[in-house]
Order: C-alpha cells, then structure tokens, then sequence
C-alpha cells in the first residue's frame, strides 16, 4: 500500500526537469471558443488586449471569478510553470509535471489594467499557503504569476509588496507566490474551460483572507 504521507510530500513538491514526466508533441485540442461570451481565446490578441497567467488553487473557481471582472475580454484554463510537454490533468494532478492549474487572462487595457485584475488575484485566495490552496493540497494549487511583458513583471513584483505589507498589518504570513516571465501555457481539457458555467453546483475552493489589495499612485 502506497503510504499517504509519502504521497502528500510527492506531490507537494516540484519535480527536476529530470524527473518530470516527458508528456507529448501533440497539444489538446479545445473549441477554442468560451462558453460564457462566445470570445475566442484562440485568436491573437489585439493592439489594445495584454495577458497575465494566474494561479490561485484550483482553476475553476479562480477562472470565474476572473471572467467576471470588468475589463477581462476572455478566460481560459491550463497548465503552467512546469516541464512536462501538453500534460493531461491526470498528469498534472500526480504532482510530477511540475506545472500549476493556471487562468490565462486577456484584458482590454483601455477599460482595465494589472494593477485591478492583480487586486482581484490577491483579494480571492490565501498567497500565503505555499503549495496548497485550502483543502487542495499539491504543488498544481500554488500561488503563481506569470507575465509576458518585462514591465508586468515590475508591477507584479510591486503589487506582491504592497499586499505583503497588509497582510502583515493583519496578522498574516509571508507570500509563497511564484513570480516569473510565462515560459509555455498549455490548454486543458475542454471540459476543464469555464467548468462551473457547465457545471453550476460544481466545486469551488476559493477563499481570500478578508485583506484588501491597495493599488494606486503612492502605494
């Protein structure tokens, strides 16, 4: 019999290159099209649309609470940070591709910016948990942030320390969340996009600290 802890510290922890599972040439194949607004999230951006990469335990309440905000064009959902080539969620859930269950989002900057959708990041799970969000335990549900731009890496990284000083203030501990230039985004499974749209009574895990996000001018 497999011993738990053993399975636990597993899959908590981020394999080498080395050790990760080799995965596959061949990407999943999804509509490409949100079940939400009908946007494609396939298509190249427009000149006025950037994207951030987010991790904030599983993705399919944070993908919801991500579409929602006023400004996001279009969600999507995958794999990030890791090394195996397409994973699968099956693999992804082993804790042995090294990849976190990520949010692509794409924003209009002329409606919204990172600051905002980095509030909302912030505001709705526990940055603080390292890699587990909740009950949700594995390296797949850590706080992560990736960028595409050098400039969003700043603001990401100024964002961090302006939450890291209210928590403190609150009683809280110190951020886990991975900051780093997006490497490769891999799409999950189509029924993994915009699941609790197809699934209203489906689960959702998200839960923030209670601890207000200062952005702005000054902060």
């Amino acid at each position: 019999m497999p011993n738990p802890i053993e399975q636990i510290l597993k899959k908590s922890s981020i394999p080498s290159e080395a050790e990760a599972l080799p995965g596959r040439d061949t990407p999943i194949q999804v509509t490409g099209i949100h079940a939400v607004n009908g946007e494609n999230f396939l298509r190249e951006k427009n000149v006025h649309e950037a994207e951030v990469i987010l991790g904030m335990g599983c993705f399919w309440g944070a993908e919801r609470k991500l579409w929602n905000v006023p400004g996001v064009i279009v969600t999507s959902v995958g794999y990030a940070g890791g090394y195996t080539k397409n994973p699968t969620y099956e693999e992804v859930c082993t804790g042995q591709t090294g990849h976190s269950e990520v949010v692509q989002v794409i924003f209009d900057t002329r409606q919204t910016n990172l600051d905002t959708i980095l509030k909302t990041f912030w505001e709705n799970h526990d940055p603080t948990q390292g890699m587990r969000q909740g009950n949700d335990i594995g390296s797949q549900y850590r706080s992560v942030i990736y960028t595409t731009q050098d400039s969003d890496l700043a603001t990401a990284e100024q964002s961090k320390a302006a939450f890291q000083k209210a928590l403190i203030q609150h009683n809280h501990g110190m951020i886990t969340t991975e900051i780093e230039p997006l490497d490769t985004y891999y799409l999950a499974e189509e029924y993994h996009q915009q699941y609790l749209h197809k699934n209203p009574n489906g689960y959702c895990g998200l839960n923030g600290t209670g601890v207000s996000c200062p952005i702005g001018l000054g902060v």
